[in-house]
């Protein structure tokens, strides 16, 4: 098998929907788990000088639930796009920024796996993006669910990786 290589000025980090309302739903030790695996992504992937995009979910007005995490570590110059459904390239312009950029590559952290996570790959595959799902970066509330997704379902159109085994990729590349 051949060794998978990430080349930098073709890949965006994609975090979808850590929110504070969407984080909510999971124990405290879950969440902190989780921003603290996607900040590691994020400063691995800015130190490559790979852009990060947030992406969140705002169907209606904006409230403190729709807020991104106060724990999630952004940087001002990052985008952030608005997305009113489950994947962000039905309800922005996410793909015309990504072919502007260059993108070809997806790195895909977010909650939920059965929904958001899952509507960005199945979208983004008939795009022909190459992507990669984080899969302790994802979460969703039926630990079955997410053991299938990342298993089973996701294998067939993403490389699923781990946080680590992520940010050892990058470091070699």
């Amino acid at each position: 098998m051949a060794e998978t290589v990430i080349n930098r000025n073709s890949t965006a980090v994609i975090i979808l929907d850590y929110q504070v309302g969407s984080l909510g739903y999971f124990p405290e030790a879950i969440s902190n788990g989780l921003l603290s695996r996607a900040n590691q992504i994020t400063a691995a992937a800015r130190h490559k000088g790979i852009p990060v995009i947030f992406i969140r979910l705002q169907k209606a007005d904006q409230t403190p639930d729709t807020e991104f995490h106060p724990q999630l570590v952004r940087k001002t110059e990052e985008l952030v796009l608005t997305k009113k459904k489950s994947s962000p390239f039905s309800t922005t312009d996410l793909d015309a920024r990504m072919k502007k950029r260059g993108i070809d590559t997806l790195v895909i952290l977010g909650v939920y796996t059965g929904g958001c996570v899952l509507s960005t790959v199945k979208w983004a595959a008939e795009m022909d993006y190459q992507m990669f799902v984080i899969s302790d970066c994802c979460a969703e509330r039926d630990e079955e669910v997410q053991r299938v997704l990342m298993a089973k379902v996701l294998t067939h159109k993403t490389t699923v990786l781990n946080a680590y085994e992520f940010i050892e990729l990058l470091a070699k590349n």
